[in-house]
């Protein structure tokens, strides 16, 4: 009976349509003969070769990530993280050197120390407000420079056209991390609207692409097929894979992405500005408010669109102490204490710049005790009565 079984002839009639799509989950992949075992090659999606390498679903989630990301090709991998260290190897070899802006994703910067320079790959910080910096460092061993905006945690909003600009006449390569802007508030393969952009464009699908706070993912993509071929290498070598109900997770949140990035940018705007005018507050980084460190360049990259993500933070005033500060945020109700963002329930994160930054305070950037918050889908009622009430009892 277990031969029986294994083998059973049954096929399900074609014809079965579903808003989501099916779950095909495999290690082993079954081909018809030899000939066809031979002859399919990984690098195609063509067909299929082993699990790892994906599976009818994976494929379906690649390709849409390629829609929102305005791309030609895409790689799933287990998370944001694991999509940087993929594009750190795949481009840069001993002897070179990575650039990173200085407000650049934390782990990035543990990635290039702890792992990047045992194989003999330096790195360098540069200013991402000034493009000349970036264009006067580059050096003839720079193999990759990587840009984001805006800045981690800080929200300062680089000038990426001009930067992208300066690599582009160095010929150097270039990198994004556009989880903020999730392929919704400007395009990465065309920033300035006009074909400059960056050569790879990265996106933590854990955040927008997700929704739920409940799965880990990351996309690597691009709009070239030699250097597809070279981050796919890569990929396959280091056994970088995703699993497939993951992926169904991805697929099952990504129609909702505009909805949800729409909702929780007007939260973020709405109490941004209603904290410009507590006493307590030195200074609110949004990148979309006037006052926001960069504004200038959001409104000429991301205006027409008029997106900003649902993320901003706060400085507070000098006089609040940082056990002040971790209480304030003990305190409150809605807003949770946990990393990431982009998920339904609002968090928040209060931070040790001076641990973050060599530079710190930097780029107009106030000093004192810095707080970030990520908006959820709460009422943006509840969410200000939550921040009032806890603001009242700090002062």
């Amino acid at each position: 009976m277990t031969t029986e079984l294994i083998h059973h002839a049954y096929t399900p009639p074609a014809g079965f349509a579903a808003p989501q799509f099916a779950v095909h989950k495999a290690s082993t992949v079954i081909f018809d003969h030899v000939a066809a075992m031979r002859k399919r090659d990984w690098k195609n999606k063509d067909g299929y070769t082993y699990g790892l390498h994906g599976t009818p679903t994976s494929f379906v989630l690649e390709a849409k990530i390629a829609t929102l990301e305005h791309a030609k090709h895409c790689l799933l991998v287990p998370s944001g993280l694991a999509a940087v260290a993929v594009v750190d190897m795949a481009l840069c070899s001993v002897g070179g050197e990575v650039l990173l802006p200085s407000n650049v994703y934390g782990p990035s910067v543990a990635l290039a120390k702890e792992e990047l320079a045992r194989f003999g790959i330096s790195h360098r910080f540069y200013d991402p407000m000034q493009p000349q910096q970036l264009a006067d460092m580059i050096a003839a061993n720079t193999q990759l420079v990587w840009v984001e905006a805006p800045g981690s945690i800080t929200m300062e909003f680089c000038p990426l056209d001009e930067l992208l600009q300066v690599c582009k006449a160095k010929g150097v390569r270039t990198a994004m991390d556009n989880t903020w802007g999730a392929g919704l508030a400007f395009n990465g393969f065309d920033v300035d609207g006009f074909g400059l952009g960056a050569d790879v464009v990265i996106q933590a699908l854990t955040k927008f692409p997700s929704g739920g706070g409940d799965v880990l993912m990351g996309s690597i993509c691009t709009r070239d097929d030699d250097l597809a071929i070279i981050l796919k290498g890569t990929y396959m070598r280091t056994g970088y894979g995703v699993g497939m109900n993951d992926v169904e997770g991805i697929l099952r949140g990504l129609p909702s992405i505009e909805l949800r990035y729409d909702a929780q940018d007007r939260s973020a705007r709405s109490l941004a500005t209603w904290l410009q005018g507590r006493a307590e507050i030195a200074q609110v980084l949004h990148p979309a408010l006037a006052s926001g460190v960069g504004h200038e360049h959001w409104a000429r990259l991301c205006g027409k669109v008029d997106r900003a993500a649902g993320l901003f933070s706060v400085v507070f005033d000098p006089r609040y102490s940082q056990l002040q500060i971790d209480a304030f945020c003990d305190s409150l109700q809605f807003f949770k204490l946990g990393y990431s963002w982009a998920g339904p329930m609002s968090l928040v994160v209060p931070y040790d710049m001076a641990l973050l930054r060599n530079n710190w305070p930097a780029n107009g950037v106030a000093r004192g005790c810095l707080v970030r918050f990520s908006m959820g889908l709460e009422r943006v009622e509840d969410l200000q009565a939550d921040l009032a009430r806890a603001l009242d009892a700090l002062s």
